[in-house]
C-alpha cells in the first residue's frame, strides 16, 4: 500500500534552514504529482507547494515563495522541501501528500504522518 514517511523536522532559530524529506513507497512515485501541506498549532491545513511528476513544474503559496524550494528525486522515490529564512509563523506539522495524477490539478489521495517544524529563538 502507499506509504509516505516524512523526516527532517526539528527546532530551528528564526532565519535558519531545514530540509524535509518524504520517502515514498507502494506506488510508482515518478508517475504522480506531490504536495507539501502544513498545519500550524490550532489552525487548519495550509497548502505549501506542489510539484508535477517529472519535477519540471513547481508551485508555491505566497507565504513561502522565494524562501522554500520543492524538489524530487524520482530515482530515490523521495520528495524534498528546502526551507530557508524560516520565520516563527512557519511553525507547523508538515505533511507530504500524493496527488491522484501526474499534474497538480488532481486531488490528494494519500498523506504521510507529518513532521514537526518549530521556529523559535
Amino acid at each position: 500500500q502507499v506509504q509516505l514517511v516524512e523526516s527532517g523536522g526539528g527546532l530551528v532559530q528564526p532565519g535558519g534552514s531545514l530540509r524535509l524529506s518524504c520517502a515514498a513507497s507502494g506506488f510508482t512515485f515518478s508517475s504522480y504529482a506531490m504536495s507539501w501541506v502544513r498545519q500550524a498549532p490550532g489552525k487548519g491545513l495550509e497548502w505549501v507547494s506542489d510539484i508535477n511528476s517529472g519535477g519540471g513544474s513547481t508551485y508555491y503559496a505566497d507565504s513561502v515563495k522565494g524562501r522554500f524550494t520543492i524538489s524530487r528525486d524520482n530515482a530515490k522515490n523521495t520528495l524534498y522541501l528546502q526551507m530557508n529564512s524560516l520565520k516563527p509563523e512557519d511553525t507547523a506539522v508538515y505533511y507530504c501528500a500524493k496527488k491522484r495524477g501526474a499534474v497538480r490539478f488532481n486531488a490528494l489521495d494519500a498523506w504521510g504522518q507529518g513532521t514537526l517544524v518549530t521556529v523559535s529563538s
